[in-house]
């Protein structure tokens, strides 16, 4: 009887980052940061039709502010995530938000390309150094929900996207490219609730044992992981590459097929967007109850039809098949991170900065090739192509269950 509760004692001590309580408050203000982070990032894209306007840009130059954007967000990400994982860094959270301000302040007074580029740079340097801590609180409040914890702290960031669009609709595509500074407010607000996050974080560390408890349990041998993890970048770049031609593009895609006003164009915008933040909130509980791969393998591939009619229809069917695209398409994220993570316990952040990077990454570049194409065959023309990425979901038959052993 006595070792069995010395066995008991020991499981439960190993089993402490799993069985640590759900903290709905914390995860539920990860996700309020997450959505400020991500609608000031979307400022930019919103503003590239006036940009563009303004300095005379061409498609090639409006999918490099993006690259830039990109490239700071994601190449920092892993290399935040491993050290962190080892040193965790609370303060990184609102620290990361004082970036993102300068940038966004910056993006109001600039006038030249460079410049343009620079702000860029910096918001994207703010994104990189948030999103491995944050996702590690969300885990760390999870209660063992990890599919839970990780699609609501992601909703927040897709909802933050959706409606970007639409307030630089109302505030800055009438007024002028100085209305951007007024999200400097947002970044101020979104530097008081990191703050206060980022002391629960502190004072919670205890909970997030370092390496402690975290050895692989799915029986997989290293290879089988490698392999696992390289379709899964495979997927996330089909995914982001096909993600890029909306966020970057969709505005002048309408505007230049169905002679939509840009206001207008921004209304769609958000509309596909919100069914992203719809499909990404969904996509982590559905994950959790009938496992990660099923909600991957339907996510991609299951939008492959719906992409494929997409550049032949009206207007009107353009607007219904983009919501449900964003829908379904959006639902795989949350369960693409977890599923890495269960595949190499012990390294949230290093595993979050990297999907995370990876989908940065691969919508930046995805952005300004896809912007070079639409110089040379026009924007028609990359919807078209943009069309296929979607059976690359294909590959999912060669993900491994992840029961544990």
């Amino acid at each position: 009887m006595a070792i069995s509760n010395v066995q008991t004692a020991a499981a439960s001590a190993t089993a402490a980052p799993q069985s640590s309580p759900l903290v709905m408050r914390i995860i539920g203000a990860v996700a309020l940061a997450h959505l400020i982070n991500d609608l000031i990032q979307s400022v930019l894209p919103s503003i590239y039709p006036m940009l563009k306007a303004n300095y005379g840009l061409t498609f090639t130059q409006v999918g490099l502010i993006t690259l830039t954007f990109q490239l700071t967000a994601s190449l920092l990400q892993p290399w935040v995530g491993y050290h962190t994982d080892r040193h965790p860094k609370p303060w990184l959270l609102p620290a990361g938000t004082v970036c993102t301000l300068i940038g966004i302040l910056m993006m109001s007074v600039v006038g030249s390309f460079p410049l343009i580029l620079l702000a860029a740079a910096l918001i994207g340097i703010g994104s990189s150094t948030f999103h491995p801590e944050a996702s590690r609180v969300a885990r760390l409040a999870s209660g063992g929900r990890f599919g839970l914890a990780q699609s609501t702290f992601q909703v927040g960031g897709n909802a933050g996207s959706a409606f970007g669009p639409l307030l630089a609709a109302a505030i800055i595509i009438p007024f002028g490219q100085g209305n951007v500074a007024w999200f400097g407010l947002f970044a101020v607000f979104a530097l008081f609730v990191l703050y206060r996050i980022s002391r629960w974080y502190a004072n919670h560390l205890n909970l997030f044992k370092l390496k402690a408890g975290q050895a692989a349990t799915h029986g997989l041998s290293k290879g089988r992981v490698t392999c696992a993890l390289v379709v899964l970048g495979l997927l996330v770049f089909s995914k982001y590459f096909y993600m890029a031609s909306f966020t970057s593009y969709f505005t002048f895609y309408l505007i230049e097929k169905f002679d939509l006003s840009v206001a207008s164009s921004q209304l769609h915008l958000f509309l596909f967007l919100g069914a992203v933040a719809a499909g990404t909130f969904f996509g982590g509980p559905i994950g959790d109850k009938i496992g990660r791969k099923a909600v991957i393998w339907f996510s991609i591939l299951g939008v492959a039809p719906f992409t494929l009619i997409l550049p032949h229809v009206d207007l009107f069917w353009t607007s219904i098949l983009s919501v449900v695209i964003g829908f379904i398409l959006a639902s795989a994220f949350s369960a693409i991170v977890v599923y890495a993570q269960e595949l190499v316990p012990g390294n949230v952040g290093m595993i979050a900065g990297i999907f995370f990077g990876l989908m940065f990454g691969f919508g930046g570049i995805g952005a300004a090739l896809l912007g070079h194409l639409a110089d040379v065959h026009g924007i028609e023309y990359v919807y078209f192509l943009c069309s296929f990425l979607p059976l690359f979901g294909v590959l999912a038959i060669f993900l491994p269950r992840t029961k544990k052993a």
